[in-house]
């Protein structure tokens, strides 16, 4: 059985990143119907991350990127991060460090976004070793209470 068919079934109106729930601080509502379970790897030479990876990231002021295209501004996004949309990622490829490795995160385990910005970058030679990919994505951040701040366009 395909991993897709043993899932709940999808909802009319689908919520890719879990929202606060109004009564009751520090808890979300999680739709886990939408999209299609990613691998845990982008790709066999691109490391992958989780929370404390892309904390540490942070700390040091390092690069992180959010590969999501977004409709409106305001969208919660990872504290410190820059929206650079998976469509736009070669096109814009100097703004990324070349420096330091730079983390890439999109909506989580269910969304291709992330990792189609980095086999973009790959098929444009960008380094293997400068990029990190953070699997857990807005879905697994905002789970976990860790800070956000809405995206700047």
């Amino acid at each position: 059985m395909e991993v897709s068919e043993m899932r709940k079934q999808k909802r009319d109106h689908i919520q890719m990143i879990p929202k606060n729930m109004p009564s009751e601080e520090g808890l979300v509502i999680v739709d886990t119907t939408w999209g299609m379970i990613q691998p845990i790897k982008a790709d066999e030479k691109v490391v992958t991350v989780g929370e404390l990876e892309v904390i540490e990231h942070q700390e040091k002021k390092l690069q992180i990127i959010d590969a999501r295209v977004h409709e409106t501004s305001g969208t919660p996004t990872i504290k410190g991060s820059k929206n650079i949309p998976h469509s736009e990622i070669v096109e814009r490829m100097d703004e990324l460090s070349r420096e330091h490795p730079t983390v890439f995160f999109c909506n989580g385990p269910q969304c291709p976004q992330s990792p189609t910005a980095i086999q973009a970058l790959l098929e444009a030679g960008y380094p293997h070793d400068k990029i990190y990919y953070y699997r857990g994505g807005m879905h697994d951040w905002i789970t976990l209470g860790l800070p956000v701040e809405p995206v700047k366009l």
